[in-house]
């Protein structure tokens, strides 16, 4: 009995049939946070000459901020950070100016409309004398997207309809019919900046994405659905 058995379940699995379709779904959203680090840099020959300069930078930065509307409660700043350039540089190739001095102040916001703005008018913190870096090779603001979890469940039905309809289509030009569903499976949301995504460019996966200078996003995700044929 038992083989017999067997050899039936054997005869249904090959009988067996469906199609694998995969379905898509996207979506514009505007990000709801903005992280803007802003980089000070110094140099000189003295740590206090150092410290003095990285000290009247930052109060001028902390100063345009609170001009330009961000309470207090917006802005982070970091302890500075003094290094000794002759202990890491040899030879002909060291600077003239032995120390140099790092600092940070973070933004972190969601008025994002007001960051954007904000962040263009670097050139008033020049201009008055502040030194700007680039640490970390990061430059300007990064623009978030934090309420993905909101819009997942819409966005996971939206892609199943897309794959359903892709079924129906195939089940059609073979003389099938779609039955139910066999298998299914989701993959990882990505988030990418809308005009990176739209120039085929994008990147991101699960919900983080390495570069994000645009408060523009595409969502996107992409659902593989077994359907059995009748």
């Amino acid at each position: 009995a038992a083989a017999v058995l067997g050899r039936s379940l054997a005869d249904i699995r090959k009988t067996e049939r469906y199609v694998t379709v995969k379905g898509f779904a996207e979506r514009e959203v505007k990000a709801d946070l903005a992280v803007w680090p802003i980089h000070l840099e110094a140099a000189g020959n003295a740590v206090a000459e150092v410290s003095q300069t990285l000290e009247t930078t930052r109060a001028k930065v902390l100063a345009f901020l609170k001009d330009k509307g961000f309470p207090s409660e917006e802005i982070a700043s970091q302890d500075l950070r003094v290094s000794d350039r002759q202990a890491r540089e040899y030879g002909e190739s060291r600077s003239p100016l032995r120390y140099i001095g790092a600092a940070t102040i973070v933004v972190r916001s969601k008025d994002v409309d007001r960051v954007q703005q904000v962040s263009r008018l670097t050139g008033d913190l020049v201009r008055a004398g502040v030194v700007l870096g680039t640490q970390g090779g990061s430059q300007g603001p990064q623009f978030l997207y934090t309420q993905l979890s909101a819009i997942k469940p819409s966005m996971i039905t939206d892609a199943t309809k897309n794959a359903r309809a892709a079924a129906d289509q195939f089940a059609s030009d073979s003389g099938s019919a779609v039955g139910s569903i066999r298998r299914a499976s989701q993959g990882l949301f990505s988030i990418s900046d809308r005009d990176r995504a739209a120039s085929g460019d994008a990147e991101g996966g699960g919900g983080y994405y390495a570069r994000a200078s645009d408060p523009n996003k595409l969502v996107r995700v992409v659902v593989t659905v077994d359907y059995l044929l009748e």
